[in-house]
Parts: C-alpha cells; sequence; structure tokens
C-alpha cells in the first residue's frame, strides 16, 4: 500500500521505517501536517492514510480522502473518538487501530504522576537547583493504606490495579465491564458515587464516549474526598476543565496529574515554546502549584512505539491481503 503518514515525528518515522523492513512492503510517504479538511488533498492518490490522535478523521475530511482514491485509514493509537465511523462505513473506508500496544507503559506513567505529587518531586527538583534543601511545603503521605479509585478496567486500569496493590493501597474499580481478576487481586467493584466517596485518589483509565465526556464535573468533584488526587492520563474531554479548576481553587482537589487535556489538539505534540500561549484554560492551570501536566507522553516508551509500528503495518498488510482484521473498528462495534 501507499501510506501517507500524517502527524510524523521523527521518532514516527523511525520506528516506522524499521517497522516496515520487516516483512511488510508498503510505501510510506511521512507528512508533518495533522490531518483536516485543509490537508487532506496530500493523501490524494494514497491508498491509506496512518494518523495520531488529534488528526481530524470526520465526515467531510473521509470524503475528500474517498475521493482521492484513500480506502484505509490506520489509527497509531487505541482511541478512535476522532474518526466518523459511520462515514467511513458509508464511503466504504476501512478503520484499523493498535487496540493494545503498551499497556504498562500508560499505567507506569500514571504512577509517576502520582509519587511526583505526592512527594512534591516536581518541586524539589527546581527548589534543589536554586540551592534550596529546606524541606518545608514538600510533605507526602504514605500511599500504603490509602484508596485509590481506578475508573475502567481495561489492560492499562488492570496493570494500575496490579502496581496500586503492591504499593499496599486498597483499590476500588468501577467499569461497566467487570474483570474478574479484580476480586482475586484484591480489588473491589463499587458504583461510582461510592467510588468518589471513599478515594484518597481517583485515577481514569476509560475510553472516551458520549457516556463519559465530561464524567469528571462540578458534581463529580464536589461527591469527592476534600483534597482528593485526581490522575488522568486517558482521554482529555472526560474531564471538564473548568470544573476541575474550580476543585482546585478551593480545595476540594489537593493534586492534579494530566497527560491529556481536552483542547491538547493546539498544544501537545508541538514545540511553543518560543510564543504566548493562547489558551487561558490551559495557562490558569500551569498557575497551581499541586498541578502536574505532561503532553500526552504515557505511551511514549520504546517497547510501545515499536509495538505501535508493528501493529499499525500489520494492519495494513491485513488489509491489503483482504484478510480479516481483528483490530477494525466499526460503528456498529
Amino acid at each position: 500500500m501507499k501510506v501517507a503518514v500524517y502527524s510524523t515525528k521523527p521518532y514516527d518515522e523511525h520506528f516506522l521505517t524499521q517497522a516496515n523492513q520487516d516483512g511488510h512492503p508498503h510505501e510510506l510517504v511521512f507528512l508533518e501536517p495533522r490531518l483536516n479538511a485543509a490537508t487532506a488533498a496530500l493523501a490524494n492518490g494514497f491508498d491509506a492514510v496512518c494518523v495520531f490522535v488529534n488528526d481530524q478523521v470526520d465526515a467531510p475530511v473521509l470524503a475528500q480522502l474517498a475521493e482521492g482514491g484513500t480506502r484505509a485509514v490506520a489509527l497509531r493509537c487505541a482511541g478512535f473518538n476522532n474518526v466518523d465511523l459511520k462515514a467511513a462505513e458509508r464511503l466504504g473506508i476501512d478503520v484499523v487501530r493498535v487496540p493494545a500496544y503498551s499497556p504498562y507503559a500508560v499505567a507506569e506513567h500514571t504512577v509517576a504522576l502520582i509519587l511526583t505529587l505526592n512527594r512534591q518531586i516536581h518541586r524539589a527538583y527546581h527548589r534543589i537547583r536554586d540551592g534550596n534543601f529546606a524541606l518545608d511545603g514538600l510533605l507526602g503521605f504514605d500511599l500504603r493504606g490509602r484508596t485509590v479509585g481506578i475508573v475502567g478496567t481495561g489492560q492499562i486500569g488492570m496493570e494500575v490495579v496490579r502496581i496500586m496493590r503492591g504499593f499496599g493501597c486498597q483499590v476500588l474499580c468501577n467499569d461497566p465491564r467487570q474483570n474478574p481478576e479484580v476480586p482475586a487481586l484484591g480489588g473491589r467493584y463499587v458504583s461510582l458515587d461510592e467510588l468518589f466517596r471513599q478515594a484518597d485518589i481517583v485515577t481514569l483509565h476509560c475510553p472516551l464516549t458520549p457516556e463519559t465526556h465530561h464524567l469528571i464535573d462540578a458534581g463529580a468533584v464536589a461527591r469527592m474526598k476534600t483534597g482528593v488526587m485526581l490522575i488522568n492520563t486517558s482521554r482529555g474531554a472526560i474531564v471538564d476543565t473548568a470544573a476541575i479548576i474550580e476543585g482546585l481553587k478551593s480545595g476540594q482537589i489537593g493534586y492534579l496529574g494530566l497527560d491529556v487535556y481536552e483542547e491538547e489538539g493546539d498544544l501537545f505534540f508541538e514545540d511553543l515554546s518560543n510564543i504566548v500561549l493562547k489558551d487561558d484554560v490551559f495557562a490558569r492551570l500551569l498557575t497551581f502549584p499541586n498541578v502536574v501536566i505532561t503532553g500526552h507522553q504515557g505511551f511514549f516508551t520504546r517497547n510501545a512505539l515499536e509495538n505501535i509500528a508493528r501493529t499499525t503495518l500489520g494492519n495494513l498488510t491485513e488489509l491489503e491481503a483482504r484478510r480479516p482484521c481483528a483490530n477494525c473498528v466499526t460503528a456498529s462495534g
């Protein structure tokens, strides 16, 4: 297949090129721009496009792609909320994804955010560099015995269960599909309300769907423990950012760790260090000393990038050979 790879960074090109040399005869053309209505024409004559989390794959873009001869969209990520699946089916465009690249990568990043916030690593780092060795303001707490609420027990959520149980935490979980491994590991399924009421740490690992959009809103924050730690390494729009800012201001949220942000499309994966940020909401988040934000970095390990590249190209090979592809996604599920 001739494939237009959008939103290309040097690491994407490196790992995809490396994987393509291992039995996949695809012609890869790497493009820096994101896919949207203005850049869709760059894929004219390509059999497939390869896209990432912030590429725009809505109905008008899909129509342009189909008109240019594209018949496949390969997501190099697990989420597909940025793709209009009904339009893709109507236009005869196959959509494939990478359902599991490295649950360990995201789970471990989640725990890194928890530890950083708890032990004030981000603040201590800057103090030491300034010659300030005072400990005032850096007080943390033992994780052992604390209650961690995990929303979503797919592969990533289950790894967080295992890690937090290893710390000696009590683990409460919520998911419409209950995993029998949770009680075997010492965790317990509860209602979302009970999880919010009891958890010292709430961490989100659910997909973005109409049901989970702004799952963490003002009402949810109000039901949480005062001083709760909230972590989101799943999808930005699961959290209502305005509501969590109010929660931070009131002290209801004591710690906030984000690897995703609902308006991240204009920020993440780019070097904006020489310009003034225009997003006032995001700029407000950066003013809080008890907030740590990383730029959608949770997936970013060598192991994950190798798996993403291998699975993405394997998906395209399956489509080209007209073989059933286990990683296809459709509007009907």
